[in-house]
């Protein structure tokens, strides 16, 4: 993705486009630093990093706004869901960044521009994408254009378009490695990868072959799918043909999302923990507004409930063009773990005794070490 903190922040606020925009902790204190920022402030020399005193030296009229990652986790969880629409075999490596393995894909080309049109126009994020025949080669080709870019790398490119760059250019190499690569002559990526296995290996460990088969083009990593748990997610969402203008309205379209989204989790065996709205309107504006549920849950009753409050509660009044649910810290349902409701307990006048007793305990031993197990 493309300065994603500052895409999501322009996504959820529209005003922000085309300004230079930067998320910066500390925003009131000098001393605050520049996490990240729009290309309309890179073109200006603000920086990652950078000390917001002196970004706002170089950028006078820089807007600069404090993060939210709470909203940023939750565009990530929706980009890895829309990406997941494509394969499974989806591995993110970061909040905004991720691997496809499209080996089956007869046109991956066609397949990453509807990807990255998708997520401009659902999503309102630029994104650049890189095409290779493995993980090396389709992460230096997504660096090679941006924004808005999207790159083939094949190994027979690797001669005009690899080898001539420097060596501290290639994916993974930092500073310091660089550095230490040229103090030995190594100079461009050519010379790192025509370099002596043995002089690499004895000076670099096993980690200097890996940086020559990088040169070379070799990378037999696979995508890893496990590696999405932390950002799996399920939901669906739909742009309306006439704008919203009520609840009533609103109650049938979460009504039809609920019902998809359960059962997406029932087929794939998840409850999920957190429920989330997306509420885009005529403007283009964008919000999302989650809510943790006490116990998870895979049914839709539950989550057009959850989805409607939640719409009652940030609605602005104004027309809506498309709204969507998203169930994120999904878990496997044989994994997750209930809370005892207390308050159904305390409605249910034969399980009195149990209340009492469960009180107790708790007042001694602290709440929450009681927890309802499986029939």
């Amino acid at each position: 993705m493309n300065s994603f903190y500052a895409s999501v922040e322009m996504a959820e606020n529209p005003d922000l486009r085309g300004k230079p925009v930067a998320v910066a902790g500390n925003v009131e204190e000098r001393k605050g630093i520049i996490v990240t920022c729009s290309y309309e402030a890179r073109e200006k020399g603000v920086r990652t990093t950078m000390p917001l005193w002196q970004a706002r030296k170089l950028c006078p009229n820089l807007v600069v706004v404090p993060p939210n990652f709470e909203t940023y986790k939750m565009y990530s969880s929706r980009m890895f869901q829309l990406l997941q629409e494509y394969t499974e075999k989806v591995e993110p490596v970061s909040i905004d960044e991720g691997y496809m393995d499209v080996t089956d894909c007869q046109e991956p080309l066609e397949m990453a521009k509807e990807i990255q049109s998708r997520l401009l126009n659902e999503l309102n994020l630029p994104s650049s994408i890189g095409i290779g025949p493995n993980k090396f080669l389709a992460k230096t080709a997504s660096d090679m254009k941006k924004p808005l870019g999207i790159t083939v790398l094949r190994k027979r490119d690797l001669r005009e378009k690899l080898w001539p760059l420097k060596v501290g250019e290639m994916h993974g190499i930092g500073k310091k490695t660089e550095e230490k690569l040229n103090k030995y002559g190594i100079m461009t990526i050519k010379d790192l990868a025509d370099a002596v296995d043995y002089e690499l290996k004895h000076r670099f460990g096993i980690n200097g072959i890996k940086m020559k088969e990088r040169a070379n083009g070799i990378d037999t990593r696979p995508v890893d799918p496990s590696a999405a748990s932390d950002y799996r997610s399920i939901g669906s969402s739909t742009t309306l043909s006439e704008d919203l203008i009520s609840i009533m309205e609103s109650e049938a379209v979460f009504k039809k999302l609920a019902e998809k989204v359960s059962s997406r989790l029932k087929t794939k065996g998840y409850v999920a923990f957190t429920l989330a709205i997306t509420i885009r309107y005529s403007d283009r504006k964008t919000i999302t507004r989650s809510k943790m549920l006490a116990n998870g849950t895979q049914h839709s009753i539950d989550i057009q409930k959850t989805a409607v409050e939640l719409f009652r509660r940030h609605w602005n009044q104004e027309p809506v063009r498309l709204l969507g649910i998203t169930a994120t810290e999904v878990v496997e349902k044989e994994q997750a773990t209930y809370q005892l409701d207390l308050f159904s307990v305390e409605k249910n006048e034969k399980d009195a005794l149990l209340h009492d007793v469960l009180s107790s305990i708790e007042r001694k031993h602290g709440e929450g070490i009681i927890k309802k197990g499986k029939k």
